[in-house]
């Protein structure tokens, strides 16, 4: 089958052993690849109810049929496990270039599976699997082991995955770092492994896919390039990157601040694309086979920060940290950046954990130091987190436990253990229904549907027929990550363009129907595993203060509109009314 090796490699850290298995045809064409094939292997693999920390827990590397292709945005890989955090469906995406050797190892996908009794890394190539000690590795932060492997490896650009002291120590949001800047950031897959004692994965290779119509492929990504180079979007990207949506945000109202309490923050021209501009100096950086270049290197060029280099932050990092934890200074978001960085957190779980504890300690239900607008005071916090002390050790297993056992359930916001992205649904009520209903818990990226709500193509309030719009985007959204394909090119590869790359990459010819069909069975996989896991349909649901409380300029997501928005997207995906699938297997 073109496009494919049509293997899968599986590593058991226990023994120090590896295996290769052939992937079929018709299961290749069934799930695709990405997230269709890390799906259907962790369903095929997995335990039913296993702990997330347990050796039987595997973690997967899905590659797509469109990895090291010239399509451009095609330089991505996927990860998919058990959520620590959550303890159900787990998936995150990295760009950079490590998907480019991670396939020219000749692999389709890597499954992960059991512990190590002492830490190590694992190098994995054409020529075989490597197991190396890496007691000399354990505690380095993720810069600092990513520079050494540099040096210690061969092999010509190889592709080198890292985790910092918060995936050694089971934080149940770390992260896994790649190409200094790029991270597999949500649902804790640095703590998984961390749980393995794997410091890093280094891949290397020479082999390339074989290609259903080569030329056609180079010739077709010429074309998008001359089309959408200088393209708005392009521009839009390229400029201000993902900080450009602050000012819309905050001027929508929309602009989650002061732990969900207000839509929008007084200090925004501190902390928006702008500032960066004027106070940063960020020079655009693009993943591999990407001309967006949305990535921003900055460099900090006055005050105690004076130098820091980051490339970021990203508009989820001054959401989190600029918006909830109310930071009034671009410098500041960029030093805290930085320090998740380091240390290997999800800044998004990172900035919400640390605006809950503002909260709780205003509640007098923790004794810390700390309050809004206090940078040091966070990053204090953010180290406590890592090295799991004193309140540092609750936060570092989320917000569900932590809320539960500080008695501030009513405030924790929150779907399926992760916290939502900056964009909030009582506002964007589309987005509220996607943080109810995405597999992995609160996503944006499942649909990002805040695109069409804010660029006017359908009512934020609207809620009849909202959801079969929001499906359209669902299914799209999937067929992205099961390529895989940066999700920044939506606008660039509308529907008819995916059937293209499919036919130029595998050679497969597939309609809208065909499509739509496909997603749907990737996405009904997700919702398989979540079942056998316990999800409930009382899961797919906004937590208590998005529901009880009103933003100040009164706007609010009604309970009522919510279950409409929920049952239409049950009824419209074929599902029950209880949130099953249909067929006796769920």
């Amino acid at each position: 089958m073109h496009a494919y090796f049509q293997k899968a490699l599986t590593v058991d850290v226990s023994n120090r052993s590896s295996e290769t298995e052939v992937l079929s045809d018709a299961m290749l064409s069934a799930c695709m690849g990405g997230k269709g094939l890390g799906t259907h292997l962790l369903l095929d693999r997995n335990p039913i109810g296993v702990d997330p920390f347990s050796p039987d827990n595997h973690l997967v590397f899905a590659l797509g049929p469109a990895t090291d292709s010239p399509l451009h945005g095609s330089c991505r890989h996927g990860m998919f496990a058990k959520s620590p955090l959550t303890g159900l469906y787990s998936e995150s995406y990295a760009g950079g270039s490590a998907a480019i050797a991670m396939s020219r190892a000749g692999f389709d996908a890597f499954l992960i599976k059991g512990a190590a009794d002492r830490p190590l890394w694992l190098e994995i190539s054409d020529q075989g699997v490597f197991f190396h000690d890496a007691d000399d590795l354990w505690g380095l932060d993720t810069f600092e082991t990513e520079a050494v492997l540099r040096k210690r490896v061969a092999a010509a650009s190889p592709g080198i995955l890292v985790i910092g002291p918060a995936g050694e120590n089971c934080v149940r949001f770390a992260i896994v770092k790649n190409d200094g800047w790029r991270v597999c950031g949500r649902t804790g897959m640095g703590a998984v492994l961390g749980s393995k004692k794997i410091k890093a994965i280094v891949f290397h290779g020479g082999q390339k896919r074989s290609f259903a119509d080569a030329q056609g492929l180079k010739a077709y990504a010429k074309e998008k390039l001359a089309l959408y180079k200088d393209h708005a979007v392009t521009q839009a990207y390229r400029n201000n990157g993902t900080p450009m949506m602050v000012d819309i945000l905050n001027k929508a109202g929309g602009f989650p601040s002061r732990y969900w309490s207000q839509g929008s923050v007084k200090h925004v021209e501190a902390i928006n694309a702008q500032s960066m501009q004027q106070r940063c100096q960020p020079k655009p950086k693009a993943c591999r086979t990407c001309f967006l270049a949305c990535g921003k290197s900055v460099r900090v060029q006055q005050g105690r920060h004076q130098g820091l280099t980051l490339e970021g932050p990203e508009y989820e990092t001054i959401y989190a940290f600029g918006g909830l934890c109310m930071i009034d200074q671009i410098e500041e978001i960029v030093y805290l950046n930085d320090l998740c960085d380091r240390l290997g957190l999800d800044t998004m779980s990172a900035g919400n954990l640390a605006a809950f504890a503002i909260e709780a300690r205003r509640r007098g239900k923790i004794d810390l130091e700390i309050d809004y607008n206090q940078p040091d005071q966070i990053a204090a916090l953010l180290k406590k987190i890592v090295l799991r002390q004193d309140v540092g050790g609750l936060l570092a297993d989320g917000i569900r436990p932590a809320s539960e056992e500080l008695g501030l359930e009513e405030i924790a916001v929150h779907v399926k253990g992760l916290e939502p992205s900056g964009y909030d649904p009582r506002v964007l009520k589309g987005m509220g229904l996607a943080y109810a209903v995405a597999d992995r818990g609160a996503c944006h990226l499942r649909t990002t549907f805040y695109k069409p709500e804010l660029a006017g193509l359908i009512d934020p309030d609207q809620i009849e027929d909202k959801a079969a719009m929001f499906i359209d985007f669902e299914d799209r959204c999937t067929l992205f990550d099961t390529l895989i394909l940066c999700r920044f090119y939506r606008d660039l590869y509308p529907w008819e363009e995916i059937g293209n790359m499919i036919a130029l990459t595998t050679g497969e010819s597939m309609r809208k129907p065909d499509l739509q069909a496909l997603a749907a069975r990737v996405t009904d996989s997700a919702r398989r595993f979540n079942l056998r896991e316990g999800l409930r349909a009382t899961d797919d649901w906004l937590p208590k203060r998005l529901l009880n409380e009103t933003l100040p300029d009164g706007r609010r997501m009604a309970s009522a509109d919510l279950r409409q928005l929920v049952d239409d997207y049950y009824r419209l995906r074929g599902w029950l009314d209880t949130g099953q699938l249909q067929d006796a297997g769920a």
